[in-house]
């Protein structure tokens, strides 16, 4: 007889519960919610499949339902039935979505990082930080991340990336909080997502840990808001404190976008929130990059271990033969001062 995670697993239905909290520091309420729906709708539904043992990162029914909820929802949460330390279920996943599905293999998170980076506080001497030139990313400190997607500064930005969780937060912390980007684009004005499409109205700059060639641009010049394939501005690049408008326009159409993320942000009903009781370890988070912003708040345990790994860096939808434009430090430094005339 088949166990019952191998015919859950099968069906595409399995369960799961989990508290959902306000983000980003009310507590969680008394009653649990049900994290599994097949509803179109922006809902707090999470469809969660297990994986009992290594040999489901390869195995093609397992990984034809991780690829269809991926294009589907865009977000899955998996549960592992073995310890893995390594991240080898993650690595053979992705192999396997590589091979049988199209997707690409993962980008390097930096100069010495190859796929994977561990998500965890470090302190001490910058030895211990994972990049290159010893700049801490933001990933390695207990600090509240604010709304963003990954690798905003990359064109293409992946569209996928993984969490698994080694060591949850024991004291309540590290709430993952994730925004539908479609829902986002539906709350703004039309002029406003006009000009979040303009390919030339923001700069991005690339965060100093993540500079994989000193000798490259710092910077790209680029869209934040894209549509995807059915033409909606349901597809985002975003994180605040890399991102310079050019003109007054843009300038204006990104203050309306973080006030459009706050508003929503606030809105119960709009954001689903995951604490440690929700992603303990052994749990792992896949989301679709593009469709989804995600944040998170204060660690407060300095054991907490989570391990990411970003893949399928592919071309936005209708932008196939084009590339974002890089930016000399000359260019940049030219753009800020026009920017600088233009808001003063």
């Amino acid at each position: 007889m088949a166990s019952l995670a191998s015919t859950l697993l099968r069906s595409g239905r399995t369960k799961g519960w989990g508290c959902v909290r306000p983000h980003l520091r009310l507590g969680c309420p008394a009653s649990s919610r049900l994290l599994y729906s097949t509803n179109s709708r922006l809902s707090h539904a999470v469809t969660t499949l297990l994986a009992p043992d290594l040999s489901y990162s390869q195995n093609v029914d397992h990984v034809g339902l991780v690829a269809r909820h991926l294009e589907q929802d865009g977000i899955l949460r998996i549960t592992l039935g073995f310890r893995d330390d390594a991240s080898r279920y993650l690595e053979g996943l992705i192999r396997s979505l590589h091979a049988h599905h199209g997707h690409r293999l993962p980008l390097a998170h930096s100069a010495t990082r190859g796929w994977f980076w561990d998500v965890r506080p470090s302190f001490g001497a910058t030895s211990s930080f994972q990049t290159a030139h010893h700049h801490q990313a933001r990933s390695e400190t207990m600090d509240e991340f604010p709304w963003h997607t990954d690798c905003s500064y990359e064109y293409p930005p992946p569209r996928y990336f993984a969490l698994q969780v080694l060591r949850a937060d024991r004291f309540g912390g590290g709430t993952l909080s994730v925004l539908s980007a479609a829902r986002l684009g539906a709350h703004l004005d039309a002029a406003t997502r006009a000009t979040l499409m303009r390919g030339d109205a923001f700069r991005i700059a690339i965060p100093a840990e993540f500079v994989k060639d000193p000798a490259a641009p710092t910077a790209i010049r680029g869209r934040l808001l894209v549509a995807d394939a059915q033409g909606r501005p349901g597809l985002i690049r975003f994180r605040e404190d890399i991102v310079t408008p050019l003109d007054e326009a843009a300038a204006a159409a990104l203050k309306a976008l973080k006030a459009a993320i706050q508003h929503l942000a606030a809105q119960e009903h709009e954001t689903m929130h995951f604490a440690a009781a929700d992603l303990p370890a052994g749990s792992v988070i896949l989301l679709d990059n593009r469709r989804w912003l995600h944040a998170r708040n204060e660690v407060t345990d300095p054991e907490r271990h989570l391990r990411r790994v970003r893949w399928d860096a592919a071309p936005f939808p209708g932008m196939e033969e084009t590339t974002e434009e890089l930016l000399t430090e000359a260019e940049q430094a030219e753009q800020a001062k026009v920017s600088d005339r233009k808001a003063a």
